[in-house]
């Protein structure tokens, strides 16, 4: 029991804003600790995966967006020692002087040759120093350092990388993940009802205010027009989809990430305990469910990787289903079943980067895991027959997995080309 309870604490990690441009103020923070100068340039350089998701969200309490201005806002106000809230507390003079740093050409962004989805790499320099920061494989992980060519800290090989960095995720499975919701004291599971309090909060905030492309309030409002049925899936689907609107859009709010993502953070708790609500299930039934879809979404993401070619949101769908279908009947099958129905449903889906749109494709998984969990809970189940669906749903998510990885490669390539030489002309 208290190895799962290690991975829902690494795993489950407040963050304030999109974690990959995040992840690079972090880094120019790092390397801006190691300077007693003034900066001269800041040069970045990430892998296409990280490029994909930093360059066009929105940044907290930000107007402007874009790699290079991140990089220059970690440097000009970013606090290392807050990690994934690295930019909590900056403010308009901050923005400004980034802005001004970009607009002096001071910083450049380059697209690293690297193996790696997770990495990022920040050079600084000054009238006389130098600086180089790597964060790789985790969003917080520091891995290199060096000053003027001096090497400070070297664990690039992942066999010197501390164990609490190291992806270290037990050999479970399903079952053994059921058998644990079912059974741990319910007063240890504070970590989770935190993340329901923080994951709340943004989606209440994104149905009250215009986000973004208002996915989530603009569904909710259609529903209280007679439009749309106020049902557990359109308001699993407005609910989950208003927290990605406000946070792409660059909200102050912070949410509780899961496995390096805010949106599947919130993907794998909002349907969960929209359908909670909805068929007035208890407090401890809802926490219980919430912690199975969050452990599936980290046990899913251990095999499918922090970064893909295809939406991660796929992978807390999937969570959100079985946790649904757990509210529903409790039954172990059903569960497999609702996942088994979800990932053959919405397993196709790509990840063209972090920006408004991705609150669509949260309201669209929210949707897939309500619907699969229904059709579970009355014993429908896609057959092995079909498609990569296996008999074993352990199968069918090594199957998952497999066509995520194996396909990432050259899809991120086509992905990233698209998004960067597009032709966006300005709207009149």
């Amino acid at each position: 029991m208290e190895r799962i309870f290690d991975l829902l604490e690494k795993e489950l990690v407040v963050a304030l804003g999109c974690t990959e441009p995040v992840a690079i103020a972090l880094a120019a923070s790092v390397a801006k600790e190691h300077l007693e100068e003034k900066v001269s340039s800041i040069s970045v350089s990430a892998s296409g995966n990280v490029i994909k998701n930093a360059l066009s969200v929105g940044i907290p309490g930000m107007s402007y967006t874009g790699i290079d201005f991140t990089a220059a806002l970690g440097v000009i106000a970013g606090d290392a020692s807050k990690q994934l809230q690295v930019l909590e507390g900056v403010n308009k003079s901050d923005e400004q002087a980034a802005i001004q740093l970009v607009h002096e050409g001071k910083v450049t962004v380059n697209t690293a040759d690297t193996p790696e989805k997770l990495y990022i790499e920040v050079n600084l320099k000054s009238l006389s120093e130098k600086v180089k920061v790597v964060i790789s494989g985790d969003h917080t992980n520091v891995s290199y350092v060096s000053y003027n060519d001096q090497v400070i800290l070297d664990q690039s090989d992942t066999k010197k990388i501390p164990a609490q960095k190291q992806e270290k995720f037990p050999d479970l499975s399903v079952d053994d993940l059921y058998s644990f919701i079912t059974s741990v004291p319910i007063n240890r599971l504070e970590l989770v009802k935190r993340s329901i309090e923080l994951n709340r909060a943004i989606c209440e905030e994104g149905l009250s205010n215009d986000y973004g492309l208002k996915v989530g309030k603009t569904l909710y409002d259609q529903t209280k027009l007679g439009i749309l049925s106020d049902d557990i899936a359109t308001y699993s689907m407005a609910l989950s989809a208003a927290g990605s609107d406000a946070r792409m859009a660059g909200s102050t709010m912070p949410v509780m990430a899961n496995s390096g993502s805010g949106n599947q953070g919130i993907a794998v708790t909002m349907p969960v305990v929209a359908a909670a609500e909805k068929i007035g299930a208890t407090e401890e039934q809802m926490l219980r469910a919430v912690t199975l879809s969050h452990l599936l979404s980290i046990y899913m993401k251990s095999k499918f990787g922090r970064l893909s070619a295809l939406c991660g949101v796929t992978v807390a769908g999937a969570s959100a289903s079985a946790a649904i279908a757990y509210l529903l009947n409790d039954d172990l099958n059903k569960i497999k079943a609702a996942i088994q129905n979800t990932l053959g449903n919405v397993s196709g889906m790509v990840c063209d980067g972090a920006k408004a749109g991705c609150a669509m494709k949260v309201a669209t998984c929210s949707s897939a895991a309500v619907q699969s969990a229904i059709l579970a809970s009355q014993g429908l189940c896609i057959p092995s027959t079909n498609g990569f669906i296996e008999e074993d749903v352990e199968q069918t998510i090594e199957n998952f997995c497999r066509l995520g990885n194996e396909t990432s490669s050259t899809t991120d390539k086509v992905l990233l080309d698209m998004m960067v030489n597009k032709n966006v002309q300005p709207k009149s």
